[in-house]
């Protein structure tokens, strides 16, 4: 999250601290792409097909009213398909909500996208992102809400690059190019296509722009990304069964290596380790500090414990439950347990110059757990009906006195089945 801002209101008497910038929420579970008005935005299908979830903002400044002497900020952030955002100057003076659709400048011609952040949210945004808008001497401008028609041309350019993107992908194999195209995206009007790839080494398209742009009558941009960019415009579902984190929330993406996995003691399995990016995953990194934070009253794992028997090596540690399992040179199948107090100790003793004679008198033994016995008592002067303990034991078979299919012991035949023979 970003640093704690101190805002003053009003007659800068009270003041309050934010400690958060980007306040997220996940995808909507109720909300649908395919076929229709989504359920859960209620946005009229404005949302395409980008998701209503990826990096969603939540206003928590919405509530609050400016000073009469002060004006609003005449910013706003602006969201386009998978997250993508970028900030507008209101020149107009737009009374602009959060999810509006407007018409922005562009490059050449507009571009068409949603209202994101609007008011003092977006200067803030502006100090995490260091964009600096005072500098700015031809700022892009909101130009307009967009109207039914900027609505439906928007749409039909954006049904368009599913198809577009396939096309692409065939066009680069045909010349040869060691790329891939992920995805398409379309400018508001229709004029101009931008699209993603990811190469593991540099890619002369030239003449990949000339033949899109005379199959498709557009400008053609190219723009290379990463593994993990990819992964966020793309979305999924992750190996912890929620959809990606960088698709939804994580809007900055930090440097991962293995020694992420050491601390927090996992084991190197690269498939294991690995999200659908083929990198390192993220969340590797959340609860990294508080790892390293609780190994430093942990020993190292290269010292060794001097015993009269021999030399300890140490072979794993929880640093859960702080236990540490050694194991002596001389049997070094036999991993003996050891809470960190105890191993502290062992080694105190070692820089003074005292040797204990064997692991197995600080040997941890863990208690067995006594179940608890509840007594229920059963109701005083009530029936057996009324005992709450009456389903306790199981039922034994009653006998019936022989009602079965064959009544009174005879058969069909109205003889008894095991009745003797007369003698003839």
């Amino acid at each position: 999250m970003g640093s704690i801002y101190d805002l003053s209101i009003a007659n800068n008497t009270t003041k309050l601290l934010f400690d958060s910038i980007n306040i997220t929420t996940m995808a909507c579970s109720n909300c649908g792409s395919g076929g229709g008005v989504p359920k859960g935005c209620q946005s009229n299908g404005s949302c395409g097909t980008g998701g209503c979830g990826k990096l969603s903002v939540y206003d928590w400044l919405s509530n609050m009213e400016l000073p009469s002497t002060d004006q609003a900020f005449d910013w706003v952030e602006v969201r386009f398909k998978n997250g993508r955002k970028e900030f507008f100057h209101n020149a107009e003076g737009l009374p602009l909500q959060i999810g509006d659709a407007v018409a922005v400048e562009a490059h050449s011609g507009h571009d068409i996208g949603n209202v994101s952040i609007t008011g003092e949210l977006v200067k803030l945004q502006m100090n995490k992102k260091k964009f600096r808008y005072e500098s700015e001497e031809n700022p892009n401008k909101v130009y307009r809400k967009a109207s039914e028609r900027d609505l439906e041309k928007w749409a039909e350019a954006r049904a368009r690059e599913k198809k577009t993107m396939m096309q692409s992908r065939d066009v680069a194999q045909r010349l040869g190019l060691k790329m891939k195209i992920s995805d398409v995206e379309f400018q508001g009007d229709g004029s101009k296509a931008t699209f993603y790839y990811t190469a593991d080494e540099r890619v002369d398209f030239r003449q990949l722009i000339r033949e899109l742009a005379q199959l498709f009558s557009v400008r053609i941009e190219m723009k290379q990304i990463g593994a993990r960019q990819e992964a966020q415009r793309l979305g999924g579902i992750g190996s912890c069964g929620r959809e990606l984190c960088c698709s939804t929330w994580l809007s900055d993406f930090r440097s991962v290596n293995t020694a992420a996995a050491r601390y927090q003691q996992l084991s190197l399995n690269p498939q294991k380790l690995a999200g659908q990016c083929g990198k390192l995953k993220c969340c590797l990194n959340y609860e990294l500090d508080s790892y390293i934070e609780a190994v430093k009253r942990f020993p190292s794992p290269s010292k060794k414990l001097k015993l009269a028997k021999g030399v300890a090596f140490f072979q794993k540690m929880d640093i859960f439950k702080e236990m540490l399992w050694y194991s002596l040179d001389s049997d070094p199948n036999n991993w003996v347990p050891l809470k960190l107090d105890q191993v502290l100790e062992i080694v105190e003793a070692n820089k003074k110059g005292e040797t204990p004679d064997d692991l197995a008198e600080f040997a941890y033994v863990e208690q067995p757990k006594v179940k608890a016995e509840v007594a229920v008592a059963d109701f005083v002067g009530g029936s057996a009906e009324d005992s709450i303990t009456r389903f306790d034991q199981p039922k034994g078979r009653k006998n019936r006195g022989g009602r079965n299919r064959n009544r009174g012991g005879r058969n069909r035949s109205g003889k008894k089945p095991n009745a003797p023979k007369k003698a003839e």
